[in-house]
C-alpha cells in the first residue's frame, strides 16, 4: 500500500524536496591563512645532467621531504622519504624572501653542452616560480645558497 494516496501529493512532495535541496546555499567560509598570505607551500630542487645522466631531485612540502637520485648510464636509482618537523620547514622557508622572487633571473640550460642544470621550483599560495641556473644572479642567489645549507642539515649524509 502506498504511503501517499493522493496523486497531487505524490507530485508535490518530491517537487518540494527537490526545490528545497537545490535552493540551499553553502555559506562562504573565511579564507584560510595560507590563502590570505603569500606563504610558501612547496619547494623543489633538482640537479639534472652531466655526461653520466646524473640526477638529484628533492621535493619538500610542509609535512614531508622526498629525495630521488641516480644515474641513467649506470641505471642506479635510490630514494629517501621522511617527515619534516615544523621547525625544519620554518628554517627552510625562511631562506627565501618572497618579495624578491620575481627579481631572480634564470640562465640558459647547460645540459646541451654536457653540463648540469640546477632548477628551483617554489610554490606559494598565490604563484609558482621556476628558476633554472640562477647561480649567475649573484645578488639574489644567496637565498638559494642559504636554503641549500639548511637542506643539507635535514638530508642523510649518504644523499648529500
Amino acid at each position: 500500500m502506498l504511503a501517499i494516496k493522493n496523486a497531487r501529493l505524490k507530485i508535490f512532495f518530491p517537487t518540494f524536496l527537490l526545490l528545497t535541496f537545490f535552493s540551499c546555499e553553502q555559506k562562504n567560509k573565511a579564507p584560510a591563512k595560507a590563502e590570505t598570505s603569500n606563504a610558501i607551500t612547496f619547494i623543489g630542487v633538482s640537479e639534472v645532467g652531466g655526461k653520466s645522466g646524473n640526477y638529484r631531485i628533492v621535493k619538500i612540502s610542509q609535512d614531508s621531504v622526498k629525495l630521488e637520485q641516480g644515474s641513467t648510464v649506470s641505471q642506479k636509482h635510490r630514494q629517501w622519504t621522511s617527515g619534516i618537523s615544523k621547525e625544519d620547514w620554518k628554517n627552510l622557508t625562511a631562506s627565501f624572501d618572497i618579495r624578491t622572487l620575481d627579481k631572480i633571473t634564470s640562465s640558459e640550460s647547460l645540459q646541451a653542452q654536457g653540463g648540469t642544470d640546477e632548477t628551483f621550483q617554489i610554490k606559494t599560495s598565490k604563484r609558482s616560480h621556476v628558476f633554472v641556473n640562477s647561480n649567475h644572479d649573484s645578488i639574489h642567489y644567496r637565498q638559494f645558497e642559504k636554503f641549500k645549507s639548511q637542506l643539507d642539515k635535514i638530508l642523510p649524509k649518504e644523499y648529500q
